[in-house]
């Protein structure tokens, strides 16, 4: 166990975020398996209170570009405090995201409040963030794991991605995660994590 525990901290900590990606294709199936991996996650009363929307088609992968990016210009010109957009300088980010077309994947994980059953009655969902939070995590992970590199991506306000993605207003878009290889030769930040002092407290 401390074999297997030591193990798997040193492979996730060699995952990293990229924002640049390979057009190279990635077999559905892969991406059938991690998905069935999140829905395993724990969640509020078993309702499963998620939807994941899987889209390789070149054109609807446009279409959300152009959005996001709509406003992530919104946010980098007009919305963002100063002291956020100083932050973000390190990470060299702006309102272009080619990676969204690129990529052969992007996923819309999606929270449901509720859903409607046979009668069109609310069935109520518990604790959904936390639970949309926990089978997220557990995505990335199973990617990762498949030797997949991703990017959360969260542009704000998200709601265009109901209208594209066809989901219903009882959803809402937790985010949009970019899936593939990265770029040969990509370059990622030079950064660090905290350490375990300065993240967790035994008692």
């Amino acid at each position: 166990m401390k074999k297997r525990s030591a193990e798997f901290y040193e492979h996730m900590k060699r995952r990293r975020t990229v924002r640049d990606f390979s057009d190279r294709a990635i077999p559905r199936e892969i991406i059938e398996h991690c998905l069935r991996a999140a829905g395993t996650a724990p969640n509020g009363a078993n309702k499963q209170p998620w939807h994941f929307v899987v889209v390789s088609d070149p054109d609807i992968k446009k279409t959300i570009r152009i959005e996001a990016e709509k406003e992530e210009h919104e946010f980098y010109h007009r919305r963002a405090p100063e002291d956020w957009l100083e932050d973000l300088q390190p990470f060299g980010t702006d309102e272009k995201k080619p990676f969204l077309e690129k990529a052969p994947y992007l996923i819309g994980v999606f929270a449901q409040n509720y859903t409607l059953d046979e009668n069109g009655d609310k069935e109520k969902h518990y604790y959904v963030k936390e639970s949309v939070g926990i089978a997220t995590g557990i995505l990335i992970t199973a990617l990762h794991e498949s030797g997949l590199a991703t990017l959360t991506h969260t542009p704000s306000p998200m709601g265009f991605l109901n209208e594209i993605m066809g989901r219903p207003s009882y959803e809402k878009p937790f985010l949009l995660l970019v899936v593939g290889y990265p770029e040969e030769d990509v370059q990622i930040p030079d950064i660090t994590k905290k350490s375990l002092n300065e993240i967790a407290t035994f008692m």
